[in-house]
């Protein structure tokens, strides 16, 4: 990936776009967790893909790419919340979902919901994404102690729920 990094940084498109589908998957994963619209989603996705073409030159180490990505996706997705805030709806339209998904998807996305947001957006970064605590603190601007007790929370939270 490091290869790709430095490739895009110097402006070939190709490497980029290479580079943005093998984080696709991960950055949906968090986008869906916080957001719970793919909608929203795919709005955040693009808005960071957008971003990190437009600022790649200011990474200054290639192996925080992932992470440098992650904040931008995790910055997008508190606008859209923001922007969602600003705007009540009269009546809600039912989210129809077009593809069948897997029960294990249906457990896990169920599982999530019943998380706060703050909580859901550690328990992804740290389960899903596989960032560390000290480096989702980074990403948030939180202490790693703070980090942590929020995963606690979320697990404390999941067991009530789900036993």
């Amino acid at each position: 990936m490091d290869h790709l990094i430095l490739e895009a940084k110097r402006g070939d498109p190709d490497a980029f776009s290479a580079l943005m589908q093998s984080q696709m998957q991960n950055m949906y994963k968090a986008a869906i967790a916080i957001l719970n619209s793919d909608e929203d989603a795919a709005d955040a996705i693009a808005d960071t893909i957008l971003i990190c073409w437009e600022k790649l030159d200011q990474l200054k180490k290639p192996e925080f790419f992932r992470t440098w990505m992650t904040r931008i996706l995790i910055n997008k997705c508190k606008d859209i919340i923001r922007k969602r805030k600003r705007y009540s709806f009269v009546e809600e339209v039912p989210d129809v979902s077009v593809q069948e998904e897997g029960f294990e998807n249906v457990e896990w996305k169920d599982a999530l919901n019943c998380l706060e947001e703050k909580y859901r957006l550690v328990a992804v970064l740290y389960y899903v994404e596989g960032f560390s605590t000290v480096e989702i603190g980074k990403m948030l601007g939180m202490p790693d102690s703070t980090v942590r007790s929020r995963l606690s929370r979320a697990r404390r939270k999941l067991a009530q729920e789900f036993v």
